[in-house]
C-alpha cells in the first residue's frame, strides 16, 4: 500500500497535460490570426523521453480571409529533412477555433485562454517507412514576450503519459523574398 502512495504522485506528475504559460508571457494576448499574419521565422526543438532531439527552422506564412486563418508551416530539420505542412483554422466564436492539418486524425480544438492560444490536436507520426504510424496528442500554448517574440510550447503525450515536447520561438519577418 506504501508503494501505491509513493508511485500515485509520480505517475500523475508524468501526465501528459497541458503545458502552463511560459514565465516570458508578455502583457498582451497572442492572438494567432493577428500575431502569425504574414511572414514569421521561428527556430525550435522537438526533445523525447528517450532522449532523442531534432532541432529545426520553420518559415510560417499566414493569411486571414473571413473567419479561416490559414498557416503554411515549411519546416527544414538541422539533419537536412524538410517537411510542409498547412492548418487551417476556422472561427466558430469568439476565441474559439477548430482546424485541420494534413497528419491531424480528426479536428483540432483551438481558444484563447487569456494571454495564450490553445490548440489541442491529434497526429500519426510517420514510422520509417514514411507511412502513418503511431497516434500523438499535442498541447500547444502560444503567447508573445513584451518584444514581440511568439513563442510555443508544447507537450506530446501518448496514453495520458508525456513522450516529448516542442519548443519555439519566432519573430515576424513581414514577408518572404
Amino acid at each position: 500500500m506504501r508503494a501505491i502512495a509513493i508511485a500515485a504522485p509520480l505517475l500523475l506528475a508524468a501526465c501528459a497535460g497541458a503545458p502552463r504559460l511560459p514565465p516570458e508571457t508578455g502583457p498582451s494576448a497572442f492572438v494567432i490570426e493577428r500575431d502569425l499574419e504574414g511572414a514569421t521565422v521561428a527556430r525550435g526543438q522537438f526533445s523525447a523521453i528517450n532522449g532523442v532531439k531534432r532541432a529545426f527552422t520553420a518559415r510560417l506564412e499566414g493569411v486571414k480571409s473571413g473567419e479561416t486563418f490559414t498557416l503554411k508551416e515549411s519546416f527544414e530539420y538541422d539533419d537536412g529533412e524538410k517537411d510542409q505542412k498547412t492548418w487551417v483554422l476556422t472561427m466558430k466564436g469568439p476565441g474559439q477555433y477548430t482546424g485541420v492539418r494534413e497528419d491531424v486524425v480528426g479536428e483540432a480544438r483551438g481558444w484563447q485562454d487569456g494571454a495564450a492560444f490553445r490548440l489541442e490536436y491529434d497526429i500519426r507520426l510517420p514510422d520509417e517507412n514514411g507511412q502513418p504510424g503511431m497516434q500523438v496528442r499535442f498541447r500547444d500554448v502560444m503567447v508573445k514576450t513584451a518584444d514581440g517574440v511568439v513563442i510555443n510550447n508544447a507537450t506530446v503525450g501518448k496514453w495520458g503519459f508525456n513522450v516529448g515536447n516542442v519548443a519555439i520561438a519566432g519573430e515576424s519577418v513581414g514577408t518572404f523574398e
